[in-house]
């Protein structure tokens, strides 16, 4: 019985890293998606679209990643996977920047998906504090007139 304990916390610990470095991947994304091209025009330098889309824990390997079921072993590796190409369209591009800034886009949007369905089967990463994070947004807001 204590191995299977063990066992399920190493899994959650697994999912909580891996959640922790897709949100922070996102988060580092909208937060500076406007200022990478603006240095990227001005520098010419690929290094602010590369550190944005770094990977703390680019380390993992398949022991840590066999405690994860199938499903989320996939999951991760499409979120991976669109990650990857965008590091490779940012490392090799010769587009200029209002181009890169579209294909950007596109990528982005990929990801955007890849990580909202890496977020519905692992879950939102826990807090410093031990509490999960959750992200909301309101989609559509219904004001009903009162009778």
């Amino acid at each position: 019985m204590a191995r299977r304990k063990q066992s399920d916390e190493a899994t959650a610990r697994v999912r909580n890293l891996l959640a922790l470095d897709a949100a922070n991947i996102m988060r580092r994304l909208e937060s500076r998606r406007g200022e990478m091209f603006v240095l990227f025009s001005r520098l010419r330098s690929r290094e602010p679209m590369l550190s944005t889309i770094a990977t703390r824990y680019s380390t993992a390997t398949f022991h840590e990643l066999v405690h994860l079921p199938v499903r989320e072993q996939s999951v991760v590796d499409h979120f991976y996977e669109c990650l990857d190409a965008l590091r490779w369209y940012f490392t090799y591009t010769e587009d200029m920047p209002s181009t890169a800034q579209q294909t950007f886009n596109t990528l982005h949007r990929r990801l955007e998906e890849a990580h909202r369905k890496l977020v519905a089967v692992l879950g939102h990463p826990v807090s410093p504090d031990g509490t999960t994070v959750v992200e909301g947004e309101v989609l559509r807001r219904e004001d009903k007139a009162l009778p």
